[in-house]
């Protein structure tokens, strides 16, 4: 999901379910992830460097340090602390950091209960080839074993999910509930209601389209004016030269991509109704956040194969729509320019916090996630577990943040397919590929990166 796809960071997207926690709550101008599904996991999950997980790339095994494509025996997961602590902990939705081996899964990981997808996500109504839907460690579904008909991925994850709060509660437990969506990624696939509510809307095109989210974060305070949006990319058309039916393909590729994080935000009213229901939701922190930046996957053209409303249709974004996702950022997922790195992050918690509407400025990352956890349930990281040292964690607690004080901080790095990073401080040292020249930029003055420094410093 891209940097500017919900209401409350720049979109036109209806997203007021996510803008209402964050009217109530705070936003992070400068959160951060790693540009990639499973890395961010892997980081997310464990407090660590991806690498330093074991999942430096995707789920294959290359055989060398860093990349053996599942979580090892070095790290605990979140599910492990929580549970540790008491908590009832569960996953619902995308896994995708392991799955080859029961011992890779959430169960065997630290979780309580699990409903999802180990091997990744990839679909919204049915279930593809290569994919299950596990109940714990029972396959559920499977091309073998189809999914009900009015089955939707998006709100599948939210209503057991609750249906594992209501566990905790029948337990006088607390719960940890990790929800991960597969909505947006590809491919799109939306109700004929849903995408109906946006056929039309894109055929403004990305160039104006993009110049409104950039006005728009700037009326919001999220940017400054003296940051020089990125420019649409060599390879993106201007919209204005292309034909008409073009125009409607591309204006029905965002309308199924908006179909989708519309639903999302939907299944989230529903997850804080069902936690208002429950009598929950006042102490419950909530944290929202997105794995990677807008996908340039398929290039500029994207991808329409068959009708987006039903299970075989393969569709994507591409980069064209990309670019306008990333508003004011360059550069994509698998990237360590800010296009690819940087996410909205939503903070609500009304017994922890008690700033309502603020902007945070506290560069932070998905690391930070298993800090903040240990802090805000009052437990311990371990050194050891299953017999195995566990690395030190390298994430910091967000408490701070939350009442406006510094993280004290060490430097962020990053690294991805060569792509690389370091962000210390206000500045930030970043590469396009293994062989690239690395690039120097003032990320106070210059976020989006328009006036590399490198050649005078």
């Amino acid at each position: 999901m891209g940097f500017s796809d919900i209401g409350c960071y720049g979109s036109e997207i209806p997203t007021p379910n996510l803008d209402a926690l964050a009217a109530n709550g705070l936003r992070f101008r400068q959160f951060y992830n790693t540009g990639r599904c499973c890395p961010t996991r892997a980081s997310l999950l464990t407090g660590l460097y991806s690498h330093q997980a074991g999942v430096g790339h995707m789920t294959d095994d290359y055989k060398v340090p860093g990349y053996q494509g599942y979580l090892n025996d070095h790290c605990v997961t979140l599910g492990n602390i929580a549970s540790g602590a008491g908590y009832l902990a569960a996953v619902t939705g995308k896994w995708h950091v392991g799955h080859k081996a029961s011992s890779m899964l959430p169960i065997a990981r630290g979780f309580d209960r699990f409903y999802g997808v180990p091997e990744g996500g990839g679909f919204y109504f049915q279930v593809k080839p290569g994919r299950s839907i596990l109940l714990n460690n029972e396959v559920l579904h499977s091309p073998q074993k189809p999914l009900p008909d009015d089955w939707y991925s998006t709100d599948a994850w939210t209503e057991q999910g609750l249906a594992f709060v209501d566990e905790a509660i029948k337990a006088d437990k607390p719960f940890f509930w990790y929800l991960a969506h597969n909505a947006p990624h590809f491919p799109l696939q939306a109700d004929a209601d849903d995408i109906a509510m946006f056929r039309g809307k894109y055929k403004a095109g990305w160039d104006k389209l993009s110049a409104e989210r950039h006005r728009r974060q700037l009326e919001l305070g999220l940017i400054e004016s003296s940051w020089q949006p990125a420019s649409r990319p060599e390879k993106v058309a201007e919209w204005d030269r292309l034909a008409e039916k073009d125009k409607d393909r591309f204006d029905h590729l965002m309308a199924a991509y908006a179909a989708c994080v519309y639903r999302m935000d939907r299944s989230i009213g529903t997850l804080v109704e069902g936690l208002k229901k429950r009598g929950v939701f006042e102490n419950t922190l909530l944290l929202f956040m997105s794995d990677n930046g807008g996908c340039a996957e398929s290039g500029p053209q994207g991808k329409s194969v068959g009708d987006p409303t039903t299970a075989e249709s393969n569709w994507f974004c591409g980069e064209s729509w990309a670019w306008m996702q990333d508003t004011p950022f360059r550069k994509f997922k698998h990237y360590n320019h800010e296009g690819g790195i940087a996410t909205p992050l939503i903070a609500h918690w009304p017994k922890g916090i008690s700033a309502q509407g603020e902007w945070r400025d506290q560069p932070a990352h998905v690391i930070d996630i298993m800090a903040t956890l240990v802090d805000v349930a009052g437990t311990e990281y371990p050194t050891t577990s299953r017999g195995s040292e566990i690395l030190p964690m390298e994430g910091r607690s967000l408490v701070p943040a939350f009442a406006n004080q510094p993280l004290n901080r060490d430097a962020l790095y990053w690294e991805h397919e060569g792509n690389a990073a370091i962000r210390r401080g206000d500045w930030k040292l970043v590469r396009l590929g293994g062989k690239g020249k690395w690039e120097l930029y003032d990320m106070k003055a210059d976020r989006t990166e328009s006036r590399d420094l490198a050649g005078t410093r």
